[in-house]
């Protein structure tokens, strides 16, 4: 059996938002079985509980918020969160976005690494998909099918000479997403970063923190991390934007050329029929790999 998980102390970190390019304070704080992960605005004393319901925004991340606060750029810690395998969880914030730190999750697992996990007397229940359910959009799509591992199928194609076409599958887990998928960077070209500080957005948007592309080339000076690098970080975004329904998800992730819009509405389309999945303690599962997937 596996139960639920929290961190053992809470932890704190310092970082740029990569929007408005201001410090962020991010604290982590534990919490007891069934409470669920929670974001609040410590500024304006505001709680957002973690939610498809909360979404408000996918265009440019995915952003959670009610009619008096909102959190942006959320997919990459989720990410890290979603790895760990992490259930019961306060997120602090002094303001409106996430810490971007070096533009992927692996600094979110370092942060993690170092408040440790705690162990709670409750057993961990995960989304266990029971149909095939779609979203489309054009040739573009996300799709969850049934099965007893976890794992993110994903394609890309970009008409720039350095990505091109992309495939990576990764077989869910711990271990295997902290080598494979954390280091990932989210990615930008130079047309669009201009254009969006020229609205007041991507303002901390630099090269310590994203891959930076004009028309023919990389522009970071120690290149990329993996040779299909921009894959995987859809991958990494596509776990983080999975987990906003608050469970690890048990079923086969596939997608072209998917986006936070279309993730998005995947969760919404998941929960909408309660044919599509089950909630279910992890322990009657017959699926053992899964479990160990967490260690």
């Amino acid at each position: 059996m596996i139960n639920q998980t929290t961190i053992a102390e809470a932890i704190e970190v310092i970082g740029i938002g990569l929007h408005k390019g201001e410090p962020i304070r991010l604290r982590l704080e534990p919490m007891g079985a069934d409470k669920g992960i929670v974001f609040y605005r410590d500024d304006i004393a505001v709680s957002i509980p973690l939610s498809p319901d909360s979404v408000i925004d996918t265009k440019m991340a995915t952003v959670i918020g009610n009619t008096k606060a909102s959190i942006s750029t959320i997919e990459h810690f989720l990410s890290a969160i979603y790895a760990y395998g992490i259930d019961n969880l306060r997120v602090i914030l002094d303001g409106s976005e996430m810490p971007i730190m070096d533009g992927s999750s692996i600094s979110f697992c370092l942060l993690l690494d170092e408040a440790g996990i705690q162990e709670l007397d409750k057993s961990k229940k995960v989304i266990l998909i029971k149909k095939i359910v779609e979203v489309r959009d054009g040739d573009k799509f996300v799709k969850i099918a049934p099965s007893l591992e976890a794992s993110f199928n994903f394609n890309i194609d970009f008409s720039h000479p350095v990505i091109g076409k992309q495939e990576e599958k990764f077989e869910f887990s711990r271990s295997g997403f902290i080598k494979e998928i954390a280091r990932a960077r989210t990615f930008g070209f130079v047309k669009d970063i201009q254009y969006l500080q020229s609205i007041n957005l991507a303002l901390g948007a630099t090269l310590q923190n994203a891959i930076g592309l004009d028309e023919h080339r990389i522009l970071n000076p120690d290149g990329l991390r993996f040779e299909n690098e921009f894959v995987r970080h859809k991958i990494l975004d596509a776990m983080g934007d999975m987990m906003v329904m608050g469970h690890n998800i048990l079923g086969e992730y596939t997608s072209f050329a998917g986006s936070h819009h279309l993730n998005h509405k995947l969760t919404k389309a998941i929960l909408a029929n309660s044919e599509n999945y089950e909630l279910i303690a992890i322990k009657r599962l017959k699926s053992i790999e899964f479990a160990k997937s967490f260690a």
